[in-house]
């Protein structure tokens, strides 16, 4: 078993697709994996919602949505969006989401 983790930074709906088939994919194969929404892909959670899409909604009920940056998402203008899920707002690198959590506990990092 590995662990991954998968830092999204694009806002575009088709690549973060790919994430959560990645993500899912990975989980299936018996890895240990996470997401985290990052930069623009903060924008997502809140769409991903209100579409009720299918994927992001496997991979949160399977607990692999590590956390949303907490603040890209006040940066722009989806905090309140965001706090209303029950993700976790990640900031523990000046506001934001850090590798280092993961790093130590022996995760690869994947970006998209």
């Amino acid at each position: 078993m590995e662990k991954f983790v998968i830092y999204a930074m694009r806002g575009d709906e088709m690549c973060f697709v790919h994430v959560l088939l990645n993500a899912l994919d990975l989980n299936e194969r018996g890895d240990e994996v996470k997401i985290v929404f990052e930069g623009a892909s903060v924008t997502l959670v809140p769409v991903f919602e209100e579409k009720q899409q299918p994927l992001y909604l496997r991979a949160k009920e399977l607990g692999l949505i590590a956390g949303v940056c907490k603040a890209c998402s006040a940066t722009l203008g989806v905090l309140e969006d965001v706090q209303k899920t029950d993700l976790t707002l990640l900031d523990d690198m000046k506001g934001h989401a850090g590798l280092r959590p993961f790093v130590d506990k022996g995760y690869s990092v994947i970006t998209f």
